[in-house]
């Protein structure tokens, strides 16, 4: 995320053990006997909201390396399968974040918006991961609380404005510490991963199928890591990194959102409508201009005691580079922005963004996502000093969005848990084939990522989506659904290399 919190997908880990001592996970098909209780339970189904599904609970322990300390119960959903034809399993599906409900977007989309011939052969089935939505979820600020910090300045002129960011930062963490104190240290991937595996143990299944996108990448490459012999039929769409430490992620994922600002801007200057000029080339000047105007006078929103500044407005623009459909919005709130002063359309697609609803609270996406992320990797930086010295990298990554997201990169510097894991490679060695999915110019999880998970990956194949936004299933790509929907189906993945537009 950006403003006063992390990009939404900029924290991953390789899934080390936490302080303390080693987690107990089961290894090679045994179940050690602190977990005997966890893996042998049944789910219990009741019917929920919408019509046809079905909602459980898992229990899962709290802590991993003191697994008979306390237990977490977690938000489970399924659609079953629709049939005709031979039920193959169960398909788990988690929409990324980290901090997105993988039971929303099961309600939402999975369960009655994938190929029908998947939901005819498969049970869909979603966890919220813990932290999340309906497994007991991080809670950090109060709406007004976070109206105040979603409007800090993330671009600081003087030590007085690095001062108040910082204090930003430290309200953030207090906050969740304060009203998170239980779940907050056990939030981080390798654990959802681990509850990934309880919950295969649940259903029935031997091994694992799974859709993960963006973030739901990084999290399914850790189960892998962890359970290479349990890896069913893996489809990582969006693909992250795990390998990279969180400046160099920070600094990829900037250079992603230019890459997809780019492509914005050639699609802009060639309508008549485009507010930033008639030349792709200069097109980001005319915005920096316009946020760093705003950085000094924020414009009306039609919102009562809610003005557009620099902060909210560039958390507008980024909302809208994960989906080439959101162009035109964007289009019409810059005109309205640079031409009105009018900064409603850029608020709401902020607050879109944010999870902020129409009562002036906020959903628990960006408290779980600042959660998850500074637990996964030691931070970018750790002094403001540090943050200072790295912005012309990144403002070499993006001239438009570099220094803002310099700075946003400090927040976990503050945070009350250290790191439990770190950079590192994933190989799952001895794993079926898993199918990595990268959008070459995606501007969250930049191609390169993708490229790089398939290469550690032993049994990787990389499958190349040749267009704009965020992911590749079911954004309209013929050639990418039925290469999934074939693997999905048959467990043949496609030829390593191939390509789609």
């Amino acid at each position: 995320m950006l403003t006063a919190t992390a990009l939404l997908v900029t924290g991953c880990s390789a899934g080390g053990s936490a302080p303390g001592g080693s987690m107990v996970a089961p290894h090679a098909g045994s179940t050690p006997e602190e977990l005997t209780r966890y893996y042998g339970q049944k789910l219990t189904w009741r019917d929920c909201e919408p019509t046809g599904f079905q909602c459980a609970k898992l229990r899962a322990p709290l802590d991993y390396r003191r697994p008979g300390s306390g237990e977490i119960e977690l938000a489970v959903a399924r659609k079953e399968a629709t049939g005709p034809g031979e039920r193959i399993g169960s398909l788990l599906v988690n929409p990324g974040g980290p901090g997105g409900s993988a039971v929303g977007y099961l309600r939402s989309y999975a369960g009655v918006g994938y190929p029908d011939d998947v939901r005819a052969r498969y049970d869909m089935v979603a966890v919220d991961p813990r932290g999340v939505a309906g497994s007991e979820p991080v809670r950090c600020l109060d709406g007004k609380e976070m109206d105040a910090y979603t409007q800090t300045d993330v671009t600081p002129d003087d030590r007085g404005e690095q001062d108040r960011l910082v204090g930003a930062f430290r309200t953030f963490a207090k906050g969740c510490e304060s009203r998170s104190t239980r779940v907050l240290p056990h939030v981080s991937t390798e654990e959802t991963a681990r509850d990934m595996d309880i919950l295969r143990a649940a259903l029935g299944d031997r091994k694992l199928t799974y859709v993960g996108a963006s973030y739901g990448t990084f999290l399914g490459a850790t189960y892998a890591g962890l359970f290479p012999d349990r890896v069913g039929r893996l489809v990582l769409d969006g693909a992250m990194d795990p390998s990279l430490p969180a400046r160099r992620m920070n600094e990829d994922q900037t250079a992603g959102f230019e890459t997809a600002f780019t492509a914005f801007a050639k699609d802009c200057v060639r309508r008549t409508t485009c507010p930033l000029g008639r030349e792709a080339a200069t097109a980001g000047a005319k915005l920096k201009a316009f946020l760093r105007a705003l950085d000094r006078e924020p414009v009306r929103t039609g919102k009562p005691g809610r003005r557009l500044g620099e902060s909210l407005a560039m958390t507008g623009v980024i909302a809208a580079m994960y989906d080439e459909g959101a162009w035109p919005r964007l289009r019409s709130a810059l005109t309205a922005g640079i031409d009105k002063r009018d900064g409603t359309g850029l608020l709401a697609l902020s607050d879109g963004y944010y999870e902020r609803g129409s009562d002036g609270e906020y959903g628990n996406l960006m408290f779980a996502n600042a959660a998850v992320n500074c637990l996964d990797l030691p931070p970018a930086f750790t002094t403001p000093a540090e943050a200072a010295e790295a912005v012309p990298a990144f403002e070499k990554a993006s001239p438009v969005f570099g220094e803002g997201l310099a700075w946003s990169a400090l927040n976990c510097a503050y945070w009350p848990f250290g790191a439990t894991g770190g950079p590192q490679r994933i190989e799952a060695k001895g794993a079926d084939p898993i199918l990595v999915v990268g959008t070459t110019r995606d501007p969250a999880t930049p191609y390169r990522w993708a490229e790089a998970l398939a290469a550690q990956l032993d049994s990787g194949t990389l499958l190349t989506y040749e267009g704009d936004g965020h992911t590749a299933y079911g954004r309209g790509s013929t050639c990418v659904d039925s290469t999934i929907d074939r693997y999905l189906l048959t467990g043949t993945p496609p030829a390593d290399g191939k390509r789609c537009s």
